[in-house]
């Protein structure tokens, strides 16, 4: 049986990850193909956790002072979940056929994490992450951003102030200032059927046409 092909969402939150990956989806279902979308963090053990301390739901002990986990543990945290993601659900899914969608992956913890500690450790704790098919890279402006995330959501997390998007945003162009040939930009300031349709171009090459 032929694999199936990884393809990761990435961008800042707010840049429409979620919202194309259901779109690729149902594009990839009319076409035969069968997929599965996940997220990271995932909804395993780990990522449990990571949800409820980037929602301030984790902290500290009081004698610590209560505050937010150290930024080294987050960092931890999103590289045992990943690995626990790929043994758990996307290598499993690829074996068997399908497309594996991931709303964001380690491109993630470079311009998140990387942003706070040294991204040369946040690299090393990821090295053993498979390399996607391809990388769909939704840059937005920031403002646009937090717009769409203050309609849609009840609750931020720790990482969606301007001033820390900003820099993350920045991460993220950096990274992708020279893309390989599996790195796609999209610009996401688009309407949402003009970044749909950007995104079908760069997965055409996956699918053979």
């Amino acid at each position: 049986m032929e694999k199936g092909k990884f393809v990761v969402l990435e961008g800042i939150d707010g840049a429409g990850t979620t919202t194309q990956a259901a779109r690729l989806q149902r594009h990839l279902a009319e076409r035969g193909v069968k997929s599965v979308i996940t997220r990271e963090p995932s909804d395993g053990p780990v990522g449990t956790v990571i949800r409820n301390a980037l929602r301030g739901r984790i902290r500290l002990p009081e004698a610590a002072g209560g505050g937010e986990l150290p930024k080294e543990t987050i960092a931890l945290l999103f590289a045992a979940d990943r690995i626990d993601h790929l043994a758990g659900e996307i290598l499993p899914a690829l074996e068997s056929g399908a497309w594996v969608l991931s709303d964001r992956y380690v491109d993630s913890s470079a311009a998140y994490q990387g942003t706070l500690i040294d991204l040369e450790w946040v690299r090393q704790i990821n090295r053993y992450a498979i390399r996607p098919d391809l990388t769909l890279f939704f840059d937005v402006d920031v403002d646009a951003a937090l717009a769409r995330i203050t309609s849609s959501r009840v609750q931020k997390d720790i990482f969606e102030t301007r001033e820390l998007l900003v820099r993350v945003a920045d991460s993220y162009r950096k990274l992708y200032s020279n893309p390989p040939p599996d790195v796609f930009r999209v610009d996401a300031n688009q309407p949402v059927d003009r970044v749909y349709d950007d995104m079908i171009g760069a997965v055409k090459r996956l699918l053979g046409v």
